[in-house]
Order: C-alpha cells, then structure tokens, then sequence
C-alpha cells in the first residue's frame, strides 16, 4: 500500500538523519511507489535548495563557460545582473553583469556565455546566448496536490520549473483541476511560489482548450498596468473640424454576439450605381505614438479571436468602449 506523502518538516528531518541516502532510499523508506515519486521529487528539490541535502562541490568553484542565470534585476545605474540556476562551488554564488537588452526581468532566465572578469560588484561578464525562462505574470498548469499545499506543473512545454502552492493559497483546488496562478513574492530559498487566482476545472473543457492554446502559442493575454491606466485615462474625443456623419443610418458588420464592433457600413442609391461609406473605427486617435498602449500593440499585432473569447491587441476601455460602435451613443 502506497503511503501518503509525508509533509516537509518529516522529510527534512528524515534527511537530516540520513544524509548519505538516494532517492530511491529515501521513497522505499517512505513507501512512496508510482506517479508518487513525482511528487516527492519536487519536494527533495525544494529541501536540496535550502540545503537540507548534500551538495558536492566542483573542483575549483568556478562556472562553465555557457552557464544558465537566473536575472535578478538592474541595479540603481540600470545594470542587469544575474547569478547561475546552480552552483557548487564553495561560498556564496557569483554574480555576473550581463551585456543583454534591457527587456530582461528578475526572475527570467538565460542562457549565457560567462568570462570571468572581476568588477566592483560583480566576478563575471555574461553575454547572452537566448532567453530561455521567463517570470510570468500568470501562469496556466495543472495543480496537483501534496502534503503541504500543492504545486502547478505549467502546460507551456518550455516552462522548466514547478511553481510551489502553500496551503492557504491553492483557492480550493483539486488534484487534476487546471488553475490560473498568480506568481508571488519568489523565497529567499526553495522554487518559486504562486496562489492559485483561478480555478478552471475539467482541462479538456471548451473553455480551457481555448486558455491552453493562449499559453502554449505565447499570446500576451494581461496587459502590463502602466498600459491599463493609460487606455483608462482616454477620453472621447471632441468633433474639432471632423465631419459629423452620425445622421447617416450605419449598419455594424460585426455579428450580434461579437466581442467588439468597430465595422460599419451604409450604401446609398446613386444613379445607376451605390455609393458605399465604410467606417471603421479610429483607433490612432487614442493610440499616439511611442505611447506605452501603442509600444504593447506592436507586441500583439492583432486581436486574437477563439470560438468563446477573444484577446484584444488594446485594453477593453478602448477595444470595447471608445473604438467601438454603439447603437444610440455618439
């Protein structure tokens, strides 16, 4: 009979008292058999990152010459520095003062061509090869369950890590369920930790198909705040010497249930022919240049549309609202 997983602070103990064992040791000590194990892996990388298990140390301390950093952020003067994912070496880890675009964020990370090259705060000089991590702002995976609290395995294929549930923070999960995280504040110790915001249900549903596919094409499906207060600071924008058309009887083009309506059309006897007006809606009037909703709507390029939701390339204040059509409002 498979035992049930047991919670960190007896596995911690367990190790302390057994710093030679393997992990085949230490799951046959527990009883822990199957998809089990995967679940006990998690937690033995969490305790080898506080340092409960036996680290050995490279000859020499110092870092290959392709390492992986993680960013940790720039500095006062706009200097980005990182430290590498693993280290072995005796005393604390290096930091290394990256030649990379200034896109990079704390928490993303890179792999990188290190020389070493002592400076005032940093011992490396890293050349970025690709990023190949990133710290989200949400996260879609499968929550599974544990003895304390639980994690999220991300359903994007190039996420390499799990993000760490606590207790108070999984919302109600349940094993299996797929969820909507939040990252939080990352630990000075262990993997990085998330609250689950929520929860999605059943993953092959329509509903969550839609959300995998977001993910897993990288679709920017969260604008940035900055972006949000700037759409929410728009205002509708005076005639001036436009010409004011709003007693021509338009017709929108855009079915009933469409997420936004910013097509119209109006055609009108003339002759032995029509005339044909087409408006479409004024988004460059919102959006000015160099502007931080114009910079995120070069990111996306477009609207993104699925059977049961659409990601707008703008925030809805003005995808919705100020660039849409509706009936009776100027």
């Amino acid at each position: 009979m498979v035992k049930q997983l047991p919670s960190l602070t007896e596995l911690r103990d367990w190790m302390t008292a057994h710093p030679d064992a393997t992990r085949r040791e230490i799951a046959r000590a527990f009883g822990i058999k199957g998809a089990a194990k995967i679940d006990l892996k998690a937690m033995l990388r969490e305790l080898e990152a506080e340092g409960v298990t036996p680290r050995r140390r490279a000859s020499g301390g110092v870092l290959p010459p392709v390492t992986v950093l993680e960013v940790l952020g720039p500095d006062a003067d706009g200097d980005i520095f990182a430290r590498p994912i693993e280290w072995r070496g005796q005393g604390a880890a290096p930091r290394v003062i990256l030649l990379a675009p200034k896109s990079l964020g704390a928490g993303d990370r890179v792999l990188a061509k290190c020389e070493a090259m002592r400076g005032p705060d940093y011992d490396y000089q890293g050349k970025v090869i690709r990023k190949i991590g990133a710290n989200p702002q949400r996260i879609l995976g499968l929550f599974r369950s544990g003895a304390e609290g639980g994690r999220i395995v991300p359903i994007d294929k190039g996420s390499d890590r799990d993000w760490m549930v606590n207790p108070h923070d999984t919302g109600g999960a349940q094993d299996g369920e797929l969820v909507l995280a939040e990252p939080m504040g990352r630990a000075k110790f262990g993997p990085p930790r998330a609250h689950v915001a929520e929860r999605l249900g059943d993953p092959t549903a329509p509903k969550a198909v839609s959300l995998i596919a977001i993910h897993q094409h990288g679709i920017r499906d969260a604008f940035d705040d900055v972006v949000v207060a700037e759409a929410d600071s728009a205002r509708p924008m005076p005639m001036g010497t436009r010409r004011d058309l709003r007693d021509t009887p338009l017709m929108t083009i855009d079915p009933w249930d469409a997420r936004d309506h910013d097509d119209a059309l109006f055609a009108e006897r003339r002759g032995d022919g029509f005339t044909l007006w087409v408006a479409i809606a004024d988004v460059a009037a919102y959006v000015r240049p160099g502007s931080d909703l114009d910079s995120e709507a070069r990111k996306r390029g477009n609207s993104t549309y699925f059977p049961d939701r659409v990601v707008p390339m703008l925030p809805d204040t003005l995808s919705g609202d100020l660039c849409s059509l509706h009936e009776g409002v100027d």
